[in-house]
């Protein structure tokens, strides 16, 4: 018989913590891990003013018919790190305060709470990054309090990690809804994940932290 690890989001049998992902509303402001740091923390492997995914270009006119014309929006990257908009980062310590705008004058609407939890930066206003969760919860949270290194969530139950990525691969682990793993190798479908030694390919419809078109070597 083969034995399979799971990669649970409950508790003491937990290999991976407790995803809360609707986080925690804010009563309290203790800190925003804003000291000083290097300006390279977003960029250890890899939100209001200016930055917004650009819309797609439209058709102007028909080429005609024995011809085809592909338009693709412009790579759009942040105006302070000109890294890709959006883009996904991660929680880099145990808490992270979400304010309303890229200052410590704003009020804090929500505290992440998770490390390693998987963001998307949709926008950047000087030492302030506007993210998000997969709710589309979230706030301007210090550049400081995340990471560049790579996370997912785990988005459907008792989801079968496999040995390669095939359906057919012999099952390596089983993960929980709401497990956090961190990101490995990606090809056009699938994903490899690992977390305390478990490590598994997966589909990437059954994770949350990596664009559906995005390759990882």
């Amino acid at each position: 018989m083969t034995k399979v690890t799971v990669l649970a989001a409950i508790g003491g049998m937990a290999i991976l913590g407790l995803m809360a992902w609707s986080g925690n509303r804010a009563a309290h402001a203790n800190s925003d891990g804003a000291p000083a740091a290097s300006a390279t923390a977003e960029n250890t492997s890899a939100a209001r003013p200016v930055a917004k995914p650009a819309p797609p270009i439209p058709e102007t006119q028909d080429p005609g018919p024995q011809s085809a014309v592909t338009l693709t929006p412009p790579d759009h990257r942040g105006p302070v790190t000109h890294l890709p908009l959006p883009r996904y980062v991660s929680l880099k310590g145990s808490k992270g305060n979400a304010r309303r705008g890229p200052s410590l004058s704003h009020r804090i609407d929500w505290v992440f709470t998770h490390p390693g939890m998987p963001l998307k930066v949709t926008a950047e206003f000087g030492h302030w990054r506007r993210v998000e969760d997969r709710d589309g919860q979230g706030g301007w949270i210090h550049y400081t309090l995340i990471s560049g290194v790579r996370h997912v969530v785990i988005t459907q139950d008792m989801v079968s990690l496999h040995a390669r990525p095939d359906e057919k691969a012999e099952v390596t682990a089983k993960a929980q809804s709401g497990a956090i793993a961190r990101l490995d190798k990606c090809n056009s479908t699938w994903c490899e994940i690992d977390a305390d030694g478990a490590a598994g390919w997966l589909p990437k419809t059954d994770i949350w932290g990596v664009d559906a078109d995005e390759a990882r070597d």
